[in-house]
């Protein structure tokens, strides 16, 4: 494999930073609006999707809190960004189950936070921009781990995702030069 594919490949999540939950809008957000930050939030993850419809059954579903007044608060935007990217490795069963565990464990603004930083520093390693996971925080707790584990997954499928875009991007361009 030609290292400049693995070089574009990397770029992609480069400079990749989550808001955090403090960063998210105070206000809310109705439903499109909500879809379209966080879709433009996590644009540099391949694979990484989220629909209107989409929040609508995590809303159904009791993922995230009903809206008040069809607007999607601070909390609320945390939770689909954490659920966007997992749902990449999780059945809804089990992302449900990790936001039960994380609601008795932590803090939304903790847990949102860790789950940002850990994103970042799976993702640069992963996409080989630097040469070990980093730890992050004190304690190593279960719910730490089994989070840590998950993103691993998920930072492997968009690795993979954007390998994949990328060589059969090169592909066409030999095929039509």
């Amino acid at each position: 494999m030609d290292t400049c594919v693995k070089q574009r490949v990397s770029r992609c999540v480069e400079n990749f930073r989550l808001p955090r939950y403090d960063q998210l809008p105070a206000m809310g957000l109705y439903l499109e609006q909500a879809t379209k930050y966080i879709s433009d939030q996590l644009s540099a993850l391949a694979g990484v999707e989220i629909t209107s419809s989409m929040i609508s059954n995590y809303v159904k579903k009791g993922l995230v809190d009903k809206p008040i007044r069809k607007q999607y608060s601070r909390s609320q935007i945390a939770y689909l960004m954490y659920i966007a990217v997992i749902k990449t490795a999780l059945s809804m069963e089990d992302i449900g189950l990790t936001v039960r565990i994380q609601k008795a464990s932590y803090s939304e603004q903790v847990a949102y936070d860790y789950f940002c930083s850990e994103l970042e520093n799976v993702l640069e390693f992963v996409f080989g921009l630097k040469n070990d996971i980093a730890v992050i925080g004190v304690e190593e707790t279960d719910e730490k781990i089994m989070l840590r584990n998950t993103i691993i997954t998920v930072a492997h499928k968009v690795y993979l995702t954007a390998l994949l875009a990328e060589l059969r991007e090169e592909r066409e361009k030999q095929k039509n030069a």
